[in-house]
């Protein structure tokens, strides 16, 4: 799986810009704010439909300009293929194009552009609060399971219309007539999510920690584990299971909700851990072993991708070998010598050795 060409009109601080990428790595040069992550970010968008900055598509046009346009082209499941992405300021929708033909929605490029995100942010993702790693996992179970993407999108569809109910009872009680429906929507919807998350966590764990084996000389053992609601015993278990113990701890939280006016339970608070050698990374892990576990994740995640396509996904480095001591740069280095390679950095010469160099200056390559 290759990105062969990529062309952008007015997308963030790019006013036109195309360039031929190779197959191996790709360096992008440049000082900061210059537009090297927007770089990065018009091929995540491409190949997922998906910004990893923000949910608003109208950030993502040029300011000034009528729509940004994103289109690549793509060598990928054998053949030569086209995507096309159109945006708008306000809330006209986007247009998506494949292979020349209008789709209706992100989910018909699944798998002709599958992209591997690794940011400094994501170096210590094991430490920060439980959304960020929410995010990580959902953006990489959207482009592992297009079902999970649409599952995702309809939870939180009704979550929301669930939190506006709770939030006007007061001024209007008879809202409250439609909140079983809601809630026995939410728990059905939510234990799809568990049931895909559960299977994703212990396969992305499993090759994690082979990863980490590795780096570590086999000194440390990595485990993850992944935490849902209180009364979900076994998250293998059969839907029609794992929707009754939402519903049980819905119930049990259902005085306090009407009480606060919130959705306090459900998927959407969920979170995992990292353990090394049995001890929890977030709570005592050292600054290095963050960092190496979270290399080992998104190595793992890179690799879960390739066996589920059989094509390596395209990995995307936005300045993080700059973030990494020698010995965890060269980790990463040897563990790209196949598939391609976008990555960025603002120090001309350091990585220049690695592959094709594009100096990046005011939205314009040099």
């Amino acid at each position: 799986m290759n990105l062969c060409e990529l062309s952008l009109r007015g997308f963030r601080n790019y006013d036109q810009l195309e360039f031929t990428a190779q197959p191996g790595v790709n360096l992008i040069v440049g000082d900061n704010a210059q537009g090297k992550t927007n770089l990065l970010e018009s091929i995540v968008y491409l190949g997922s439909g998906r910004s990893f900055r923000t949910q608003k598509n109208a950030e993502l046009v040029r300011f000034g300009a009528d729509f940004a346009d994103i289109t690549g082209k793509i060598y990928s499941q054998e053949r030569q293929q086209t995507l096309r992405t159109v945006l708008f300021p306000g809330r006209r929708p986007r247009q998506l194009y494949r292979n020349g033909v209008k789709v209706k929605s992100a989910a018909e490029f699944n798998g002709v552009l599958s992209t591997v995100l690794f940011c400094p942010e994501d170096l210590m993702v094991l430490k920060t609060g439980a959304a960020a790693r929410r995010r990580l996992g959902d953006q990489a179970l959207c482009q592992l399971r297009p079902n999970y993407d649409a599952a995702l999108t309809e939870y939180h569809r009704i979550l929301e219309q669930k939190s506006k109910i709770l939030k006007d009872r007061f001024d209007c009680p008879q809202l409250l007539e439609l909140l079983p429906d809601y809630n026995l929507r939410l728990c059905q919807v939510g234990a799809l999510l568990i049931s895909y998350r559960a299977r994703f966590y212990a396969s992305l764990g499993e090759a994690a920690s082979v990863y980490h084996g590795q780096f570590s000389g086999g000194s440390e053992e990595f485990a993850l584990s992944y935490k849902t609601v209180s009364t979900v015993q076994d998250t293998m278990a059969p839907l029609a299971k794992l929707t009754e113990d939402l519903q049980e701890h819905m119930n049990i939280h259902a005085k306090a909700e009407l009480e606060s006016g919130q959705c306090l339970t459900g998927p959407h608070k969920d979170d995992f851990d990292v353990t090394l050698s049995g001890l929890s990374v977030k709570s005592f892990g050292s600054q290095g072993q963050t960092r190496t576990a979270a290399i080992s994740l998104k190595l793992a995640q890179r690799e879960l991708m390739r066996r589920e396509s059989g094509e390596e996904p395209v990995l995307l480095l936005d300045d993080v070998l700059s973030e990494l001591d020698p010995s965890r740069q060269d980790f990463v280095l040897n563990q790209i010598t196949s598939g391609q390679v976008f990555i960025t950095c603002c120090e001309p010469g350091r990585f220049t050795k690695l592959g094709q160099t594009i100096q990046i200056r005011k939205g314009q390559i040099l």
